[in-house]
C-alpha cells in the first residue's frame, strides 16, 4: 500500500472525513455486539467461565487473521481491502444472537474475530498513510471516531435491551444498517497502492522484532478496554446488583470517555508528547481500576469503568502510529503489532472468567489495575510515535488548517 514517496493526498479533507467514517461504523458493529452479551448469556445459560471461553474466541479469530492483512491490502489497494474487510465485519454482526449453543457460538465468534481483526489492520494502515500524507497527527481522532461509533450503537443497545428486544432481531437490522452505510462511506477513500515494484509482504506476516515492545504496552491497554468491553455489563449485574439497563449503559460510560479522551488526544499528544500522554493515561485507568475494585454499587462501578476509558483511549492509537513508522510497509508492520496487542483480548476474556470462576470478579479487576499500572512503566516504548512532520508542514502549520479533529479513533 505505501509507495516509496509519499504523495500529498489529492482530495485531503475528503480523506480524513472517510476513514474517520470508517471507524466510526467499525466501532458501532463492536458496540452494539457487546450491550447484548448478557442477553447472550442469559438464553445460553452460561456460567462466567463458559461465557470467558466463549468470548475469547473472537481474539483467536483476529490474532489468526490479521497476519494475512497486509498481503491483502498489498494486493488488492487500500480502499477496497477496507470496503471488503469492513462489510464482512458488518454481516458478521448477526451470528452471535443466531447461535443456538455453546460450541456455535464459539465457532461464531471465531469467525466474527476474524473479519474484524483484518478490517482493523486494513482501516489503520490506511489512517496512518493518511496521517503521513497529510504531516499531522489524526490517529487518536479516528480511533475516537470508533468509540464514538461504538457509543452510538450501545445507546441503541441500551434502548433494545430496555423495550426486550430480541437480540437476533437486532443484531440483523443494525447488520444491514451499517452495512449500506459503510459502501458509499468506503468509496471515499483515496486508492493508496504499493508502486509495482514494490515488495509484497509476506502472506502470514510475523511481527518485527522492533515491534515486540511496542505491542506489549498495547497489550496492557488493550487487555484493560476489552476487559471493560466484555465485563463490564455482567460486573455491574453481578457484584454491584444493578438492573439490566443500567448494567448495559455500564459499556456506554466507558465508551463516552473514551470517545471523548481520543477526539481531543491529537491535541494532548502534540502539547505534552506521546511518551508522557501514556504516562498520564496508565495513571488515570489505575485510579479507575480501583474505583471498580472497590465498587459495591453502580454509582462507583460505572465512574471506575468510565476513568479506565480516559486511561487507556491514546494507547492504541499511538501503538499503531508507532507501529506504522517501523519499515516501509506500514500494513505488514500495523498486522505484527496488531497481532501482539490483540493477544492480549485473546487472552483477558478467559483469564478474567477464569479468575471469576475461581474467585471473584473483582478479583479478576485487580489484574487489570495492576497491567494500567504497567503502562507507567513502559510508556517509553511509544516514543517512536512522535510525528516527523515534513519542514514547513508542522502541526500548527499545515495545508489543511481545519481543526484536528473536526472530521475525526
Amino acid at each position: 500500500m505505501t509507495a516509496t514517496t509519499l504523495e500529498p493526498l489529492a482530495e485531503p479533507r475528503r480523506s480524513r472525513l472517510s476513514i474517520a467514517l470508517v471507524f466510526g461504523v467499525h466501532g458501532a458493529v463492536g458496540g452494539t455486539f457487546v450491550t447484548r452479551i448478557p442477553w447472550i448469556q442469559d438464553r445460553l445459560d452460561l456460567s462466567p467461565g463458559q461465557l470467558g471461553l466463549a468470548l475469547v474466541m473472537p481474539a483467536i479469530g483476529s490474532s489468526l487473521a490479521m497476519p494475512l492483512a497486509g498481503r491483502f491490502v498489498h494486493r488488492y489497494g487500500g480502499r477496497a481491502a477496507v470496503r471488503g474487510l469492513v462489510s464482512l465485519w458488518c454481516l458478521a454482526l448477526t451470528l452471535p444472537a443466531l447461535a443456538p449453543s455453546l460450541p456455535t457460538l464459539c465457532a461464531v465468534l471465531l469467525v466474527y474475530g476474524a473479519t474484524a481483526g483484518m478490517a482493523d489492520v486494513a482501516m489503520n494502515a490506511q489512517g496512518v498513510e493518511i496521517e503521513q500524507r497529510l504531516g499531522r497527527s489524526i490517529m487518536s481522532g479516528l480511533h475516537g471516531m470508533w468509540s464514538t461509533g461504538g457509543l452510538v450503537a450501545s445507546g441503541f443497545g441500551i434502548l433494545a435491551t430496555h423495550l426486550a428486544l430480541d437480540a437476533r432481531l437486532q443484531l440483523a437490522v443494525t447488520a444491514l444498517v451499517l452495512l449500506a452505510i459503510a459502501q458509499p462511506v468506503c468509496h471515499g477513500l483515496p486508492d493508496l497502492r504499493a508502486h509495482e515494484e514494490a515488495e509484497a509482504p509476506p502472506r502470514f506476516a510475523l511481527p518485527p522484532r522492533s515491534s515486540l515492545v511496542i505491542g506489549l504496552v498495547g497489550f496492557c491497554a488493550v487487555f484493560g478496554e476489552g476487559a471493560s468491553m466484555d465485563w463490564s455489563g455482567v460486573y455491574l449485574k453481578d457484584i454491584t446488583g444493578a438492573s439490566a439497563t443500567v448494567a448495559a449503559a455500564s459499556y456506554t460510560a466507558f465508551s463516552l470517555t473514551m470517545a471523548v479522551s481520543r477526539l481531543a488526544g491529537d491535541a494532548v499528544i502534540r502539547r505534552i508528547g506521546a511518551v508522557r500522554a501514556t504516562r498520564l493515561g496508565g495513571a488515570v485507568a489505575t485510579l479507575g481500576g480501583l474505583l471498580v475494585v472497590a465498587a459495591n454499587t453502580p454509582a462507583l462501578a460505572i465512574p471506575g469503568f468510565a476513568l479506565i476509558g480516559v486511561g487507556v483511549a491514546v494507547i492504541v492509537p499511538l501503538a499503531f502510529a508507532a507501529a506504522g513508522r517501523i519499515g516501509s510497509n506500514p500494513s505488514q508492520a500495523i498486522a505484527g503489532v496488531a497481532t501482539v496487542t490483540y493477544t492480549s483480548g485473546l487472552i483477558a476474556p478467559a483469564v478474567i472468567g477464569a479468575l471469576a470462576q475461581a474467585t471473584s470478579l473483582t478479583v479478576s479487576f485487580g489484574l487489570v489495575t495492576l497491567l494500567a499500572f504497567a503502562l507507567l512503566l513502559g510508556a517509553g516504548a511509544l516514543r517512536r510515535a512522535e510525528p516527523d512532520f515534513p519542514a514547513g508542514n508542522t502541526p500548527d502549520n499545515t495545508p489543511d488548517s481545519a481543526p484536528d479533529n473536526a472530521t475525526a479513533r
